[in-house]
């Protein structure tokens, strides 16, 4: 069993930066693949970014390519995900996730993918 969690959120303004963080309960952390995921009220949770168990693999949605980077530092057993030149719609709470499983970058965004949750972090932007 691996628990998972956030930190790092709050309320930002449009156009600023935010680094939410993500720490795991694990030994063999540097062998996961980890996710972002988000979800705003009244929508389903959706993919932010993943990235490969060295961190040499990223890869993010189009929504947030450009703004949003994921990295990880193995030696903490931590992911971090930086988000910068925020908006309004980048509102959710965003969930940590992790996973063991053989994937490739293309299976990043598939929620079954991953095993492990956290309970997430508030992020609001306001306008």
């Amino acid at each position: 069993q691996v628990q998972l969690v956030e930190s790092g959120g709050g309320l930002v303004q449009a156009g600023d930066s935010l680094r939410i963080s993500c720490t795991a309960s694990t030994r063999t952390f540097s062998r996961y693949t980890m996710g972002w995921f988000r979800q705003a009220p009244g929508k389903e949770r959706e993919f932010v970014a993943g990235i490969s168990s060295s961190g040499g693999t990223t890869y993010h949605a189009a929504s947030v390519k450009g703004r949003f980077t994921i990295s990880r530092d193995n030696a903490k057993n931590a992911v971090y995900l930086q988000m910068n030149k925020m908006k309004p719609e980048d509102t959710a709470v965003y969930y940590c996730a992790s996973t063991k499983r053989y994937s490739i970058p293309g299976d990043y965004d598939r929620q079954s993918l991953y095993d492990y949750w956290g309970q997430g972090t508030q992020v609001t932007v306001s306008s």
